[in-house]
């Protein structure tokens, strides 16, 4: 205990990040947690299929615009935090390309919408669910990630979060609703976006300063990498629902999105965890090698132990708990979610390996490239397996994939002698 108390006490500000974060993540999955109930009841497996299958396209576009700038560019602020001048220039020039992104991004969707049947029998939903991407390339996360202050974040998405809930019960009423429910979630979105950009401007005393075509050159550059591995993770996670969706009938879509919406809400400490500790072991690094490998490997040892404990419950409750959040009409569910049950606990692994060690050791070039292999790999097995078992084969797909890049990260830092394990 007095022992638990000394590394809280030396570690003050990591902690109270960490709380802030964990709320947030508490808020981002209760909020959802909560409303999942009644959504997949109302609108049923067809229609919540097709929401889902919405919000897999539309996230390829915020892959795009974000460009990794919210591991690279807090990496960058977290070094620069105390030169005011130096932050407000990165931030600048963050914020100028991830418009500039998203502009380019809008031709393409437009492009697409029109050009395909799929997406143009449903145009309106899909243009709802893109002008999404304008919330989320507006609000500076990357900002608030790397100065440390993530209570802000809690704050903002709490109060927007708690209309948005009151929203869909008032609201959504009918299986046809669910136009009116990508409106809601596109203007919680927007909301957030503009409410996180000016608060930030003002608490953190950022400015607006013109970046040269250099410092823009630069900003990409650094992000490349990254922006890279966020494209090959996407095509891996995201993309399932969107392959899926490509073959299977949006009911289908709908009984495998529900339950790996549970199983999101479950492992939402991991997100907490990763935004709150990557800043803090870059620092660390700074200071000392030692320090990095030391917190490093007990972040390991409390990963294993969360992990074991939600991924077991996940896999032995899972009828019950499909019944209960999802109901009878989700029956095919229960076998998806004992298969992506054991997700947590292998994402928790390759996270401590691969984001909190590899990234912070320079190694993103590696790092992409273990990830552009697994999104091979289960490009290969979706296109083979889903086409006949659907829901199941993207599960399996899912799980396969994730063991690859967790033993692939294991395998490298083992080669480069890091000490972590």
């Amino acid at each position: 205990m007095k022992r638990l108390l000394k590394i809280i006490s030396n570690n003050k500000v990591l902690v109270k990040n960490f709380t802030s974060l964990s709320l947030l993540q508490l808020a981002n999955y209760i909020f959802p947690v909560i409303t999942l109930p009644y959504l997949v009841r109302v609108l049923g497996p067809e229609k919540y299929g097709v929401i889902n299958f919405a919000a897999a396209f539309s996230a390829y576009f915020v892959i795009i615009t974000d460009y990794g700038f919210n591991l690279s560019a807090t990496q960058e602020i977290s070094v620069n935090r105390n030169d005011k001048e130096k932050v407000s220039e990165i931030f600048s020039s963050v914020l100028t390309i991830k418009i500039i992104l998203f502009f380019l991004s809008s031709g393409i969707f437009f492009l697409i919408v029109n050009m395909f049947e799929l997406f143009s029998n449903d145009a309106g939903l899909y243009s709802i669910m893109f002008i999404g991407v304008v919330g989320i390339v507006l609000f500076p996360l990357w900002v608030y990630q790397s100065v440390e202050q993530m209570k802000y974040i809690l704050i903002i998405n709490v109060a927007i979060r708690s209309v948005t809930v009151v929203s869909i019960f008032l609201l959504v009423k009918v299986e046809n609703d669910y136009l009116l429910l990508a409106v809601i979630y596109t203007i919680t979105q927007v909301m957030t976006g503009i409410t996180g950009l000016f608060f930030a401007i003002r608490k953190f005393d950022l400015r607006y300063l013109f970046p040269s075509k250099v410092q823009l050159l630069e900003q990409l550059k650094k992000g490349w990498n990254l922006f890279l591995s966020s494209i090959w993770i996407n095509l891996y996670t995201t993309s399932n629902v969107f392959i899926l969706g490509l073959f299977a009938p949006n009911s289908v879509v709908g009984y495998y999105s529900a339950a790996d919406k549970v199983r999101i809400a479950f492992q939402g400490i991991l997100s907490s965890m990763s935004q709150s500790v990557f800043p803090y072991v870059n620092k660390l690094l700074a200071e000392s090698y030692q320090k990095f490998i030391s917190f490093n490997r007990k972040l390991l040892k409390i990963s294993v132990m969360i992990g074991i404990i939600i991924s077991s419950s996940l896999f032995l409750f899972a009828e019950p708990i499909v019944k209960i959040v999802l109901g009878n009409e989700y029956s095919p569910s229960v076998i998806v979610l004992r298969i992506i049950a054991w997700l947590p606990l292998i994402i928790f692994l390759s996270n401590v390996f691969g984001i909190q060690t590899m990234l912070p050791l320079n190694y993103q070039k590696r790092f992409s490239q273990i990830l552009f292999l697994a999104a091979l790999i289960n490009l290969m097995i979706s296109f083979s397996i889903v086409p006949s078992y659907f829901e199941i084969g993207t599960a399996v797909s899912m799980l396969v994939t994730e063991i690859f890049v967790t033993l692939s990260f294991y395998i490298f830092i083992r080669m480069k002698r890091i000490p972590v394990i």
